[in-house]
Order: C-alpha cells, then structure tokens, then sequence
C-alpha cells in the first residue's frame, strides 16, 4: 500500500482577512512531490485556510491513490486535535470544513502530527507555500496533480 505525507498551511492577513493556502504530496518513501495545491481564498479566517489546505491536500492525494495511507503534518494544532477527535468542534464555521476533510478518506487510512509554527525545516515546502498565500494576501494559482518534481 502506498503511503503519503500531506503537508497543509493556510493563513490569513488579519483574522479574517486576505487569505491562501498551501498543500503538497510527498510519496513517503522516496520524498518526492507528487502534487502541489496553493490558493487564495478571499477573505477568510486563519483556521478556515487552514482547513482549506487541508483539504485540497486530502484531495490531491485522493486523486493519486484512494487506497493511500496518508500522514498529515500541519503547524494547526485546532485542526490536528479536532481531526484526531481529541477536541470538540464548537465553531459552526469549522463543523463543514472537518466533516468535508473526514470524507476524502476512510479514517484509518489517515493520521495527524502537529509540527510546531516556526518549524519551517520540519513543515517542508507546504508550510512555506501556505505562509507566501498569507504573505501575499493576493491570488495564488492552484497548481495540479503532476510527477517528476523532486520534493524536499
């Protein structure tokens, strides 16, 4: 069974405010980048970027391998603890995002690590690109499914 690593960021300047997020795909055996996924959202809150990059992350994997088992890495620590189920979800805006993100795979082919903000190394290309999306607060083209691009 193939294994991925999805790392997701989103962000917003002001809260709410412009709005993007970043996702990639990385085959976890070889470290490849299988799929790449970045946009702005308009103006948004952080943790629905957030949950926004998650999602195209789930879905971009998804599209490469529905059978996948996927390892997220997020510096979100609301949306890992909620996605594990260690936390509630109370805001009613983050109820849809959380139940759209447990639809693209079956629960036991998913997993969750908080990588702490700052960590820019250990958050890899996603968190950069999701931080360029706050950073910019402009659009940001979504980028497709695609191969033969080396991943770090």
């Amino acid at each position: 069974m193939r294994e991925f690593i999805v790392e997701a960021d989103g962000g917003s300047r002001g809260n709410p405010g412009p709005a993007g997020y970043g996702a990639v795909v990385i085959d976890a055996a070889t470290g490849q980048t299988l799929a790449e996924a970045a946009e702005y959202i308009g103006v948004a809150t952080n943790n629905v970027a957030e949950y926004r990059g998650l999602i195209a992350g789930l879905r971009a994997a998804h599209e490469l391998d529905p059978t996948a088992t996927v390892h997220v890495r997020m510096d979100s620590k609301l949306v890992i603890e909620q996605m594990s189920g260690r936390w509630k979800i109370k805001h009613p805006d983050m109820k849809p995002l959380a139940f759209e993100a447990s639809k693209v795979f079956p629960a036991p082919q998913v997993t969750y690590e908080w990588i702490p903000p700052g960590a820019e190394q250990a958050r890899g290309p996603a968190g950069q690109r999701g931080d360029g999306c706050r950073e910019a607060g402009g659009a940001v083209e979504r980028v497709g499914v695609h191969g033969g691009v080396g991943g770090g």
